[in-house]
């Protein structure tokens, strides 16, 4: 199984980006799918993006299609958030976790398919 570890996060301006780095050890990082959620206090962790083991399909709810991109270089073994336009409603932990996955091409959105989390970066974007 893999270990993550995310970096990345910081103080951003509203209407800045960040972008998000997953770094995984261990020889098996391109059988995983990926995903990252997000999480603030009070509140269910939610999911942000995924893209599938080979990289060619990703998937998004509404709240950051268009504004965020999730990618992988498998030969780093690291998946990559890029979040643009970010919005003060985007203040939150992200997390990113992976799944170890037959398919070569499917996303997962539901966090209790993932097998493996990294432990967050922050991100705080301010008005």
């Amino acid at each position: 199984q893999v270990q993550l570890v995310e970096s990345g996060g910081g103080l951003v301006q509203a209407g800045g980006s960040l972008r998000l780095s997953c770094a995984a050890s261990g020889r098996s990082f391109s059988s995983y799918a990926m995903g990252w959620f997000r999480q603030t206090p009070g509140k269910e962790r939610e999911f942000v993006a995924a893209i599938s083991r080979g990289g060619g399909n990703t998937y998004y709810p509404d709240s950051v299609k268009d504004r965020f991109t999730i990618s992988r270089d498998n030969a780093k073994n690291t998946v990559y958030l890029q979040m643009n336009s970010l919005k003060p409603e985007d203040t939150a932990l992200y997390y990113c976790a992976g799944k170890n996955a037959g398919s070569y091409y499917t996303t997962y959105a539901y966090q209790g398919l993932y097998d493996t989390w990294g432990q967050g970066t922050q991100v705080t974007v301010s008005s």
